[in-house]
């Protein structure tokens, strides 16, 4: 396994050793005893999500206010465009982003901590992306930050405009949302 650090240094790219060959590919999703080694994250995963969206679906930009999630992210079918941004008031990067491509053919992971919003956008004709988090979904103190927010301009590759829960287009700006301390 291969860690790279983002522009934001606690956001990490995984890159996983796969094992191919004429049969098809083998690699290990997750270690807990190599993950720690490499990556110097403590943490426990308490849950598995799973989601399916059609191409140009954007979701997020989500994170809970209490009983914050870490997440490690991946997809494995399609691609998309995935996004963490700095909740931290602490942080030099406060209000800032990362975003990556994440795809099943290069199966690479995003290491989100606990502090950030998240959110991906569909770039293929579907995706399935799934993530460990580190604490349990607790839709009361769930919150969103607006996609497009122009305080933290993400620049996503949209070609059109994206198709959006009714949750996600009532986010708030990054200036009128509860953030962490």
């Amino acid at each position: 396994m291969k860690v790279i650090q983002t522009e934001i240094p606690d956001v990490l790219l995984i890159e996983p050793r796969v094992f191919e060959d004429e049969r098809g590919f083998f690699y290990e999703s997750y270690n807990e005893q190599v993950w720690r080694e490499k990556t110097n994250v403590v943490e426990h995963f308490v849950q598995d999500n799973h989601s399916r969206s059609v191409k140009n679906v954007l979701r997020g930009l989500h994170y809970q206010i209490k009983q914050p999630q870490g997440k490690l992210v991946r997809v494995v079918v399609g691609e998309v465009f995935d996004v963490a941004v700095d909740l931290r008031m602490s942080s030099k990067y406060f209000g800032q982003w990362v975003g990556v491509h994440l795809n099943a053919k290069d199966k690479q992971q995003l290491w989100i901590p606990a502090g950030f919003a998240h959110g991906f956008l569909v770039l293929s004709e579907y995706a399935e992306t799934l993530y460990k988090a580190t604490d349990y979904y607790a839709p009361e103190y769930e919150r969103s930050i607006l996609w497009n927010d122009p305080d933290v301009a993400i620049a996503w590759p949209l070609k059109e405009e994206p198709i959006l829960s009714a949750k996600d287009k009532a986010g708030k700006l990054l200036k009128q949302a509860e953030v962490f301390a």
